[in-house]
């Protein structure tokens, strides 16, 4: 299996200006192989995307949290994830795990000492566990205040929404929800995602180019993201992406992609609250 493309090395440093304690609420540390191997079963395999590169990325940007997701090339095996957490620091980084429904207290707590905060499901790309196991998770990591973060095609949303509807913990939709920067405002699915969100129970990402069809610079998905903060401001939180793995041709460039929060939320107020309050709650970085 070919390496996928690594991301920028040098990145141009955005326009906006970044509130103190700004968080990237969704970035994956990955490598070296020979310490942390991926799955067999797998969609991709990624070059090294280290510690030291992220921080460099984050120096640029201005921001000074991190949430390292634990990618699907690992499968359950959240040794990266939590080693980078570790390398991180714990004062100013978290982590998303994933986990399936054979998962012990004791192993849940191991992780939750290493400073994961939440699980992930991913059917998008091969690895981890299947979306038949959700409730069962969601029952176990209930009791440690995790949240469940999910990345699945919006063909699934009919059958899961209801299911995710009564989960006992909250759920945040990975890159808003998988919706497309063609999806009609009226579209049920749309609607009752933003509903779920209104309603407090669910939270989404803002990612600026995964849901774009007019490909860079990715302005075709500000309707899409200015909807999303209008509806759930309370439950809105920004991520890179970084490194943008499984992607071929142009490579974003990060410090564009945060420029665009600027354009759908121009309020520095609206911006503190995406970037620096949300992530505090949802992630607990005060506990």
């Amino acid at each position: 299996m070919e390496l996928c493309q690594p991301p920028r090395s040098v990145i141009n440093q955005p326009k906006l200006r970044m509130p103190h304690l700004a968080c990237d609420c969704h970035a994956h540390i990955v490598g070296p192989p020979s310490r942390f191997p991926y799955v067999e079963d797998r969609s991709y395999t990624p070059p090294d995307a280290l510690p030291d590169d992220y921080l460099r990325m984050l120096g640029t940007l201005g921001i000074e949290r991190m949430v390292v997701v634990q990618p699907s090339c690992y499968g359950e095996n959240n040794d990266r994830t939590v080693a980078a957490v570790g390398e991180l620091g714990l004062s100013r980084a978290r982590g998303v795990a994933m986990v399936g429904a054979a998962v012990t207290e004791a192993e849940l707590d191991a992780l939750h000492k290493g400073g994961v905060r939440a699980t992930r499901f991913i059917t998008t790309a091969k690895g981890g566990p299947s979306l038949a196991q959700l409730p069962d998770v969601a029952a176990k990591v209930a009791a440690f205040g995790w949240h469940i973060e999910m990345y699945v095609p919006t063909s699934v949303w009919p059958e899961i929404l209801p299911v995710v509807e009564r989960l006992p913990v909250p759920v945040v939709f990975d890159h808003l929800g998988g919706m497309m920067a063609d999806t009609p405002a009226n579209d049920p699915i749309f609607r009752r995602i933003l509903a779920l969100l209104e309603s407090g129970k669910c939270w989404t990402k803002l990612t600026g180019y995964r849901p774009s069809i007019a490909g860079p610079p990715y302005a075709d998905v500000a309707p899409l993201a200015r909807r999303f903060i209008e509806h759930g401001l309370d439950r809105c939180v920004w991520g890179s992406d970084w490194p943008h793995t499984n992607l071929e041709g142009y490579m974003p460039d990060d410090g564009d992609l945060l420029d665009l929060l600027g354009d759908w939320a121009p309020d520095p107020a609206v911006r503190q609250r995406i970037l620096v309050d949300n992530p505090a709650v949802l992630y607990r970085f005060n506990g």
